[in-house]
């Protein structure tokens, strides 16, 4: 395996946004290649995020459920795909017990497009990633075609960073799969891009202010919606109530805190607006099947 590879256990985000942040990215070659390990994420899961770079993964282990505004997918190993840039998405380990990993290749589409307006990025970049109907593009070894696009992506993974042509070398093999991968685009109806647009700024409202007693009508109200309309944004793109999600995103919040921090757990149930201590325990054994300081003293001793 490629030694520029970076091995990953946690998504980060820019502040206040559930946009990932990706500080390897770099401006003359923005590209970035991971090595997921989902079974020791938090949760075994990539909570809901997006990123404006293109995704192409490779399922090296485990199986891997992903989650878009659309609908749900299971990928075992052998399987791949892409994720579009700005999708809406979160994924979770199938398997309580069993190694999940996740090899993958992010990178800016300008990287295949060269100069912003070529005929290249008008012909066959802009018309993918524009489009708000290709969410994500599954790629299974059973069909033929899709079989040599995965081979492809898992060998994209093999050139050093550090030899010569290395660059170039990359850049052909991702145009290469880009090219093949315009046969297996999803031919769907238009989706109203709206709800996609609506649904990110009232989840950077939640991230901005759950440590406060957050109403629906606020809430609504960030995106300029109406209450229906705010709980039909959030059922048809992220397939739960705001509640359920402002709930979600607290506890992720408070295992975070508990993993990297030194607070008691009175202070992170406060912090993270769960309110009472025994409240907070309740809740969180729901979530993490273990009580608060059963979850920090097993981080430590893993």
């Amino acid at each position: 395996m490629d030694t520029s590879v970076k091995n990953v256990q946690s998504v980060e985000f820019y502040t206040g946004s559930r946009e990932e942040a990706l500080p390897d990215f770099a401006d003359d070659f923005p590209y970035i290649a991971s090595r997921a390990e989902l079974d020791k994420y938090i949760g075994r899961t990539a909570p809901w995020h997006w990123h404006r770079a293109v995704e192409l993964f490779y399922m090296e282990s485990g199986a891997l459920e992903y989650e878009t505004p659309s609908g749900k997918m299971v990928f075992p190993a052998g399987s791949g795909g892409m994720v579009n840039a700005n999708v809406l998405h979160m994924t979770r380990a199938v398997s309580q017990t069993e190694e999940t990993v996740q090899l993958l290749h992010i990178f800016d589409a300008s990287l295949l497009a060269g100069e912003q307006g070529s005929r290249i990025e008008r012909k066959y970049i802009a018309p993918v990633v524009t489009a708000p109907q290709t969410e994500l593009v599954a790629l299974f070894p059973e069909n033929p075609a899709q079989k040599q696009i995965l081979g492809l992506i898992l060998d994209a993974f093999d050139p050093q960073e550090d030899g010569f042509g290395y660059e170039i070398r990359l850049r052909e093999k991702l145009s290469q799969i880009w090219l093949l991968l315009l046969d297996q685009m999803p031919k769907q109806h238009e989706k109203n891009i709206q709800s996609s647009d609506k649904i990110k700024q009232m989840l950077v409202y939640v991230h901005e202010h759950y440590a406060e007693k957050i109403t629906i009508s606020e809430l609504a109200a960030a995106a300029y919606l109406s209450e229906r309309e705010c709980f039909r944004v959030f059922r048809d793109c992220l397939h739960m109530t705001p509640v359920e999600y402002i709930q979600n995103y607290r506890l992720q919040t408070a295992c975070q805190m508990l993993a990297k921090g030194k607070d008691s757990v009175t202070a992170i149930a406060s912090a993270c607006g769960l309110g009472s201590n025994s409240y907070f325990g309740k809740v969180f054994r729901a979530y993490a099947h273990c009580t608060p300081t059963q979850y920090r003293k097993k981080l430590k001793i893993e």
